[in-house]
């Protein structure tokens, strides 16, 4: 497809995008199903512009503002075209004269075009090279790495400036992508054979015992591999979550907000397909996903529940011996897959999300046996969700105790990851999703 259509369809889809409600990679999954005609080369360009122009947003405004195109042209559809060049010309470095070239503008943009795009990709230099004085300290980071001033103002807070860079450099970039092999069907490395048998190239990965990171982006649904249940695409760290919980092969284990499923499926392959493992979640489509899942991969332990909120069955109340709160959250931990997420979160989400947070916690705790473990955990790198919650809940509940996640994770040489009070993965530093995990032990 010419440049210029594809310049067309990536604005539509960030048209899409910006204003629609679903998370950016769902929403694009629906453009492509659109648009059955764009071969895969198209929708990978497509996928990077427009996940290029999310990430940069605030930065391709803040260079769109400089060149003062609103009175050049007409708001709204054409700006984001604009924000499409800009991006393209400032982070993708493709040649102005070449992109006009191949973009055919009418007689009235070609003669402002070429000086809109030059002067953003000098002041974006200059930005780079220099220091503005007139820019505070929160202000400079959130232009610098396109994320809102109040959730950079927290980091820096939290984290001090170097963290707070390697942090928001770290979810600026694509994230690799990983897959958790089913060692029920067949062995880590019998599986990296069958998907190099389909020009897939793997390496193991760099934590999970049980983890393979592909070389490159592709679909991997189509794989024969993937039919077979050999693998699930599953992020690193979520895959070490289920490490985390630890159960044994006779367990009774509850995953109170199972979603899709993935831990769920993760701790039966730790079980051994033994034992027993109740996956609960309020939204019926997510449990129907599951359903699927489980009969691809193979499991015959996992029993579904669609449960209403704030309703526990019966027959799980103090009978489990391991429960894993993984509570929806901000997931601002899962920036480089959405980076939709920095601009539909918001201080009042993080506030909403903390109040439930704690009530979910409370209310599946009820599940644990004396002497069970209960593991809370969220995909985003927020206090309110992370440390407050889990502190609230134990200042609340005397009959739980907070445990150390590295005796745990010793047992499946982990153990640099158990090395802080609580389990925490770093994007910038382990190169998987952020994640925040407590161990708890009720002890009566």
């Amino acid at each position: 497809m010419k440049k210029s259509s594809l310049i067309g369809h990536a604005v539509e889809a960030y048209d899409l995008v910006t204003n629609g409600k679903n998370p950016a990679d769902s929403l694009l999954d629906t453009f492509f199903r659109n648009h059955k005609y764009l071969g895969s080369h198209d929708r990978r360009f497509l996928a990077e512009t427009v996940y290029g122009m999310l990430r940069h947003r605030l930065r391709l405004e803040w260079l769109l503002e400089g060149t003062h195109l609103e009175s050049a042209v007409n708001a709204g559809h054409r700006v984001s075209l604009f924000v499409c060049l800009m991006y393209l010309v400032v982070f993708s470095h493709e040649e102005i004269s070449l992109l006009l070239e191949q973009l055919e503008p009418d007689p009235e943009e070609k003669k402002i075009l070429p000086d809109i795009l030059s002067d953003a990709k000098a002041r974006n230099d200059r930005f780079d090279s220099s220091v503005d004085e007139s820019m505070d300290r929160v202000t400079r980071f959130s232009v610098k790495y396109s994320f809102p001033g109040w959730m950079v103002e927290r980091w820096l807070n939290e984290f001090g400036e170097s963290e707070t860079c390697a942090l928001c450099e770290a979810l600026n970039t694509q994230a690799p992508l990983s897959l958790r092999v089913n060692v029920l069907k067949i062995d880590v490395e019998g599986c990296r054979r069958a998907l190099m048998d389909e020009k897939v190239k793997t390496t193991p990965a760099r934590y999970s015992p049980v983890g393979l990171t592909a070389q490159r982006r592709l679909n991997v649904f189509g794989l024969g591999a993937f039919k077979s249940g050999f693998f699930e695409v599953q992020d690193e760290g979520s895959q070490l979550l289920a490490y985390l919980v630890d159960p044994k092969p006779t367990s009774k284990v509850v995953d109170a907000c199972a979603g899709g499923g993935g831990k769920s499926l993760a701790l039966a392959a730790i079980m051994k397909n033994r034992g027993v493992i109740h996956a609960l979640d309020t939204n019926s489509y997510r449990i129907d996903g599951l359903r699927k899942r489980i009969k691809r991969s193979g499991v015959d332990t996992i029993r579904v529940h669609v449960v209403e909120a704030g309703v526990l069955p019966a027959d799980l109340e103090g009978t489990a011996d391991n429960v894993l709160v993984d509570a929806p959250c901000s997931g601002l931990g899962t920036i480089r897959r959405n980076p939709g997420t920095k601009w539909s979160v918001t201080p009042g989400t993080v506030a909403e999300l903390s109040a439930k947070q704690l009530g979910i916690l409370t209310h599946y705790s009820r599940c644990v046996k004396p002497n069970g473990r209960l593991v809370y955990a969220t995909c985003t790198s927020m206090r309110e969700e992370n440390e407050d919650v889990v502190e609230q809940f134990l200042g609340a509940n005397s009959g739980f105790e907070l445990l150390e996640p590295g005796a745990i994770l010793r047992r499946y040489g982990l153990d640099s990851l158990g090395a802080e009070k609580y389990f925490r993965l770093k994007p910038q530093l382990h190169n998987t999703d952020g994640f925040f995990a407590a161990v708890m032990k009720r002890t009566n």
